[in-house]
Parts: C-alpha cells; structure tokens; sequence
C-alpha cells in the first residue's frame, strides 16, 4: 500500500484517479496577467475552535491548526514581499493543516477546514478527509511543502499558491492497529498543487482555499 501526502487519503484507495478529477486537477501553464479562476468564496463568519490550544492563540485568525507530535508538516519556503501574497501563502499553508488536523480527529466539520475553505476548496478538504477516515488510516512522519510561487488577480481579491511537496516520510498509518503504511520511494511521492486562495470578505487578515488543482507524480518536484 502506498503512502501519500495529499490526496494521500485518495491514492492509497483504487479511487485516487476519479478524486483528483473531481477535485479539479490540472497543470494548465496561465500568464500572470490571467484571471484566476476559482474564487467562489462564502460570507458566513469562519467558526473558532471551542478550546483553542496554545498553538492556537499565536494564530492570529484564532482558529486552532495544531497537530499531534508525529504528524509533522514543514513549509520550506520564502514568503513573498507582497502583502496580500504572504498572507495568502500563510493560510494555504493553515489549510494544509486544517485537512490533517481533520483527518487526526476523524471529522469534515472540524473549525480550521471551514475557516480556511469555501467552495470547490471546501469540497477538497471533505472528500480527502473522509477518504482517510473510511480507509481507517491516518496521517504520520514529515511531509515537505516546498518551491512554492504566488500569483495575485488584477483584483487583488484573489492569489494562486503552488508549490511542490514530498511524501516520501511521510507514511500512513492504520488507526486501529498502529501499523505504518511503508513503501518505496519513487516518483509517486512527489505532487504540485495549485490552490487558489481568496481574501474573505470582512476580514483582510483571512483568506480561503476555494480551488486545489493536484499534478500527482509530478517530475518538476523531484
């Protein structure tokens, strides 16, 4: 069985193919000047976590996003030097925990993934999540999160953030039995997302994953 980051939950099942196609994936090659399509986004308050960890309160949207010890997830990249960029790169990456923080409690309704999806990016996070939870299997190991670039929409309402990541420590495992999903590294450890995050409407401070486009073995990446 193979182990995956995102959509791990979806390759390690037969169904890895049809999930990435409903989710939208894609390697289309747009020029910065491009309308980012994508940038359906909800006017309902974001939910906070009812008891916020301490992780939590250094989160400045006051959504918790902390993980347990052995799911570790490391962004190693260089934040832009526009604002509205940076900002969005900050929450694509609090997406990214929102899935995992989901995923480790077993739940598409946890706060960080409505606070930090709407639409096709919120349709994303609850197939993948549930996906994990039918398998029976959760997250574990280090997933790196790497090369990443951003481009904004003319509007500035809306930025595109992809970026590379490595699944190759980063193993499932069976909740039940604790038993660790291992493989061989190849190049099926390696995808390039696309997600197009958009400012939410009465808090500049927060933005939202409202598309993920996934290119799976992504050679670029290795």
């Amino acid at each position: 069985m193979k182990r995956r980051s995102l959509p791990v939950a979806a390759a390690l099942t037969a169904t890895a193919a049809l999930l990435l196609t409903a989710c939208g994936s894609g390697d289309d090659k747009s020029s910065a000047n491009d309308k980012i399509a994508g940038a359906e986004q909800s006017t309902a308050t974001p939910t906070k976590s009812a008891e916020p960890s301490a992780a939590a309160e250094k989160n400045p949207d006051g959504v918790d996003v902390s993980l347990p010890k052995d799911i570790n997830l490391v962004f190693d990249w260089t934040k832009p030097t526009d604002k509205n960029e940076a900002a969005a790169m900050d929450d694509a990456a609090n997406y990214i925990r929102a899935i995992y923080r989901g995923v480790d409690k077993r739940t598409t309704k946890e706060a960080a993934v409505t606070a930090y999806s709407t639409g096709g990016g919120l349709h994303y996070a609850q197939v993948q999540i549930n996906e994990w939870i039918k398998g029976g299997w959760t997250a574990s190991g280090t997933l790196r999160h790497y090369d990443a670039t951003t481009r904004s929409a003319a509007n500035g309402n809306s930025v595109e953030v992809a970026f590379c990541t490595d699944s190759s420590k980063f193993p499932g495992k069976e909740v039940k039995t604790g038993k660790i999903l291992t493989s061989t590294p190849s190049i099926a450890d390696y995808d390039h997302f696309k997600i197009v995050m958009v400012k939410f409407p009465t808090n500049d401070g927060l933005w939202q994953a409202s598309k993920v486009s996934v290119e799976t073995e992504a050679s670029e990446c290795q």
